[in-house]
């Protein structure tokens, strides 16, 4: 009798046990849980004049107020995966995201030469270049969830030079942050229309950018007066933020993981304070 009652107590015990886990697994699992997000894309068609662009858009349709926006333009191959990626980060952290279409609809360079005849024909005409990212943030501030009186502009590269040309237009736009971008501009003391906070991130060994054309862009800054800080990345060449631009940096261009997290990051930072 007294083993068949050890044996039942063993038996409930065990039950009580699994139970228990059970349960402590179920509240650590809903814990865990990252806040579920209904991220939103859409290709949408915009025009610039008589120009038909093609711009990519995202935002969290679980959430029916107004947020900042932040308009994203590309690399000099034109809009692609990455920058639709950064958008749809962007999306996730709550805001809403445009990514800009500067060549035109159908106009995606397929190589390296392509590419620079598209980025040369834009950096020649910074007027057309500024029209083309007005156009961009212009869609981006009409959208029903964009707060309009909350809008950034991010670019990489070619989209660098481009929010940096959008910031000297005297465009309406709470900050600027150029990932990698050219810093020259043919009109220097247009940067005295800038209204925005500008944020550069910048390779320290970038040959594309050669420590003249930094010390100038410096100059523009403090002669402007404009609210504005560079980051320079020590080991770090051009388009560090792109995986696919390789790792080997004697080639000029290489992807660098933690100049490109620490880059986010600072974005990020400089968001918060942006929107705060």
């Amino acid at each position: 009798m007294n083993k068949l009652r050890k044996q039942l107590y063993a038996l409930l015990l065990a039950l009580v046990c699994t139970s228990a886990l059970l349960l402590g697994g179920i509240t650590l699992g809903q814990a865990q849980s990252p806040i579920a997000t209904d991220i939103q894309t859409e290709v949408v068609e915009y025009q610039q004049g008589d120009a038909v662009l093609e711009g990519y858009l995202a935002y969290d349709r679980s959430n029916n107020n107004q947020r900042p926006g932040v308009l994203i333009i590309h690399a000099w191959k034109g809009l692609g995966e990455f920058e639709k990626q950064q958008a749809e980060k962007l999306a996730e952290m709550g805001y809403v995201a445009f990514a800009a279409d500067i060549y035109g609809l159908g106009i995606r360079p397929e190589t390296t030469d392509e590419a620079r005849e598209q980025a040369t024909y834009y950096r020649s005409n910074r007027e057309l270049l500024r029209d083309r990212a007005q156009a961009g943030l212009a869609y981006l501030k009409q959208h029903r969830l964009t707060n309009s009186k909350q809008t950034a502009a991010i670019g990489y590269c070619f989209g660098g030079t481009t929010v940096l040309e959008l910031a000297r237009s005297g465009a309406e736009v709470s900050g600027v942050v150029s990932f990698h971008g050219g810093l020259d501009t043919p009109n220097p003391e247009d940067a005295q229309q800038i209204q925005a906070k500008v944020l550069v991130l910048h390779g320290a060994d970038d040959p594309a950018v050669p420590p003249e054309e930094v010390a100038a862009f410096q100059e523009e800054m403090r002669q402007a007066g404009v609210d504005w800080q560079l980051i320079a990345y020590g080991g770090t060449v051009h388009s560090f933020t792109n995986p696919k631009a390789g790792n080997d940096p004697s080639k000029g261009s290489a992807y660098n993981p933690d100049s490109a997290r620490r880059s986010f990051v600072a974005m990020k930072l400089f968001f918060d304070e942006l929107f705060e």
